[in-house]
């Protein structure tokens, strides 16, 4: 820990712009030095220039005037120990500094109005990602609750996976899924689903109707925005040819017993006591979307969550992350280790151990919804759990 903070702390000190202005105001210094050094046949005041270009780069344009200021004297006490002041490259030579000296200026403006844009895009896609992830609770019934969210487009810091809670009486629903792509274009498509999720869970919708009734008020969406920007027009009128939803709605009774409508979905894993079982569907059922496609509709299949385990729902971002061998993360084999942690420390270790197998940034989105239902008389049991953020890896322990 100390190390990482340690860390931290000197990040933090290079983003302060006096560091910055240091930093490449010793470039200039360290030139001179050496020109003064090496004597009249090394030549290096043309050189004084990369001072202001390089902090053009990291430094907003007052700490490239700063540079400047610096580089500039050098430039010509380098000129004067050379005795080039008299010659006619001289003024060439100081005028190409200024030339370029103001367009480092000029070109680190530019980019530090796109940061503040950028900056804005993305306040306004978490605030977006907010309204429609509304933040699970710490506790629904006796099961302890965590969930993690990482969007494949870090620049828009939003993706096209979902996950969603209702509590309603002894039960508690549970919804996670994945829009087919990823990215502000699947915004639409994931506030339909949300919305039609949380209307069936209110009002007691039975869990075999609930596919239907999304299905139903997506696509009646659709035919609303096609209505007013024409077929295949935005990102809600694309769905219609090519896209669709697949996902897992999942019914907990507070005794632990289990109801599930999996709907192209990866299966979620049953966690106890060391061994990990897929609750796979006994029949498959297509994805939201592409409900007419078959006859026969969605199959209610039935499980139960003893005491001390964990319900783990995920989408496909998680088990199709690569390592550099191109080998898919091992899922059930890497949180067979992992059975009796508590959901916030299970999802930190996953989160974790899925940056450190990948290696680089993920492919696609990735959401992880974790419930435990405690041991009986457990004192860990009433602990909360928290909702995990995007943050810097956790150590597995």
């Amino acid at each position: 820990m100390r190390a990482i903070s340690t860390g931290a702390g000197a990040a933090d000190a290079l983003r302060h712009p006096a560091v910055r202005v240091a930093a490449f105001g010793m470039l200039p210094l360290l030139l001179l030095l050496v020109d003064l050094v090496a004597g009249r046949d090394v030549r290096l005041g043309p050189l004084m220039v990369a001072g202001p270009t390089f902090a053009a780069i990291f430094c907003t344009p007052l700490c490239v005037l700063a540079v400047l200021a610096v580089a500039l004297p050098c430039a010509l006490v380098a000129a004067t120990a050379n005795q080039q002041m008299d010659t006619t490259n001289f003024p060439v030579q100081l005028s190409t500094l200024l030339l370029i000296s103001a367009g480092s200026v000029a070109a680190s403006a530019v980019r530090v109005r796109g940061e503040r844009r950028l900056a804005a895009s993305r306040w306004v896609a978490e605030v977006t990602q907010r309204v429609l992830l509304h933040p699970l609770p710490r506790r629904t019934g006796p099961f302890g609750v965590a969930s993690l969210y990482l969007a494949a487009d870090e620049e828009a810091a939003v993706g096209g996976d979902l996950y969603a809670l209702v509590r309603s009486g002894h039960t508690t629903r549970v919804l996670i899924g994945d829009v087919q792509g990823k990215g502000l274009a699947s915004l639409e498509i994931v506030g339909c689903v949300l919305n039609g999720f949380r209307w069936t869970a209110r009002h007691d919708v039975p869990l075999l109707k609930t596919a239907g009734e999304i299905e139903a008020a997506l696509r009646q969406e659709v035919r609303e925005q096609s209505a007013v920007t024409g077929p295949g027009n935005g990102p809600v009128g694309r769905f219609t040819a090519e896209s669709f939803v697949t996902a897992v709605v999942v019914e907990l009774s507070d005794d632990g017993r289990v109801c599930l409508v999996n709907l192209g979905h990866p299966p979620p894993l049953l966690l106890h006591r060391g061994t990990v079982t897929a609750l796979a569907p006994t029949a498959p059922a297509p994805p939201l979307g592409l409900g007419d496609l078959t006859a026969d509709g969605p199959v209610v299949d039935t499980a139960s969550m003893p005491p001390g385990s964990t319900l783990l729902l995920y989408t496909d971002g998680v088990t199709e992350a690569r390592d550099g061998s191109g080998a898919f993360y091992p899922l059930a084999e890497r949180v067979r280790h992992w059975t009796e942690k508590e959901p916030e420390a299970l999802l930190s270790t996953l989160h974790a151990d899925l940056r450190r197998y990948s290696g680089t940034r993920l492919e696609d989105d990735v959401a992880m919804v974790a419930l435990r239902r405690p041991l009986a008389g457990s004192a860990d049991g009433q602990r909360p759990a928290r909702g995990i953020e995007d943050r810097p890896d956790d150590p597995v322990r």
